[in-house]
């Protein structure tokens, strides 16, 4: 894998991690929106190790 493609998913997962924890933390979660999130970050770290 290339290491400036690694970097951008890396980059991407970062983002995606801040945005889950920003929503986890609001007074009324839209659980949809964290659950289509959360199957986003775990296909980046996927892409990430090589899956």
């Amino acid at each position: 894998m290339d290491k400036a493609y690694a970097e951008a998913i890396a980059s991407k997962h970062a983002s995606l991690h801040a945005i889950i924890d920003a929503e986890e933390h609001r007074p009324h979660p839209d659980m949809d929106l964290l659950t289509r999130l959360k199957k986003e970050k775990l296909r980046l770290k996927d892409a990430l190790v090589g899956h």
